[in-house]
């Protein structure tokens, strides 16, 4: 009799587990991708969260290389990911750089419907570009707040480059075209991972940088240096979604989106910093993040 009642009761909790998995995955299945660097990974994070709490069930294939994360999307390797607008302008779809955001996505976005059949849903304020940041205590000194102040006292300071950023037309020689001459007091090149151990140092005063680094939450030591002239091209964080996926699932989009408008700049900076400083996990990160806007 145990016996019986023993098998009757997994029977059921079988029945009720299946029950509930039908349930949990009854809107189907979404496959999010992500490139190989701790923002993106958090980003494409808080997409499956927000994903799976709107019912759908989530398979990550995250870290994908840069270079072929475009290529996985369109041969439907997975069927969604966070891009970056000025990525897709210039690797991408290999068009002149625009420094507009909205201009900028709007031609990605029409460009990839038509070229890809993929859709860009709306981007975040969130802008992961190029810039420059100065140590603290140098730009205080000198009251040096934008790159047309570091342009005007560039002889009194030492630039710490990865050596490409001189020769790259977004990066110096860009610069030089709109700003004028860095006439810099010197100019060394340091392998890009020391960067920010060059400036601690005092070893340089100026490095190159990516505009949501973790490190440059650390306020106290870093000044991220506003681009007064807009040279650079944005930079902007968004999903991009398989137009099938999309047709298929239509309220994707207004889930995605309302995370995209909770994505700022200093948000994103924040984020990487737990990972990269701190040493937190990146789900663990995004998780906590995701349980405060949802």
């Amino acid at each position: 009799m145990k016996k019986q009642i023993g098998i009757i009761l997994l029977v059921t909790a079988l029945i009720v587990s299946l029950i509930a998995g039908c349930g949990t995955n009854s809107k189907g299945t979404i496959v999010i991708g992500s490139k190989d660097f701790t923002e993106s990974e958090v980003v494409a994070e808080i997409y499956a969260l927000a994903l799976e709490n709107a019912g759908y069930k989530v398979e990550r294939k995250y870290d994908i290389s840069s270079s072929v994360i475009h290529t996985s999307i369109v041969n439907k390797e997975i069927d969604l990911y966070p891009a970056y607008t000025g990525t897709a302008l210039l690797a991408v779809l290999k068009k002149q750089p625009l420094t507009d955001p909205k201009e900028v996505y709007d031609v990605v976005k029409d460009e990839y419907e038509k070229q890809f059949q993929l859709t860009w849903l709306d981007y975040a304020s969130a802008n992961d570009g190029q810039g420059l940041a100065i140590r603290a205590d140098v730009a205080e000194k000198l009251n040096i707040k934008n790159i047309s102040d570091l342009q005007k006292h560039a002889a009194e300071l030492r630039f710490g480059s990865q050596g490409e950023f001189d020769k790259r037309e977004d990066g110096l020689p860009g610069l030089e075209k709109v700003y004028g001459q860095f006439a810099w007091k010197s100019s060394k090149v340091y392998d890009n991972s020391l960067l920010f151990q060059v400036l601690d140092n005092n070893e340089a005063d100026v490095i190159p940088v990516y505009t949501t680094e973790g490190k440059l939450a650390q306020t106290d030591k870093y000044l991220l240096l506003e681009d007064d002239k807009h040279v650079w091209p944005p930079y902007n964080i968004a999903p991009v979604v398989r137009d099938e996926i999309l047709k298929k699932y239509p309220d994707i989009a207004d889930v995605l989106n309302k995370v995209d408008k909770s994505l700022t700049s200093e948000v994103l900076t924040k984020l990487n910093a737990k990972v990269d400083i701190d040493k937190e996990e990146y789900n663990d990160v995004a998780k906590e993040f995701y349980n405060n806007i949802k």
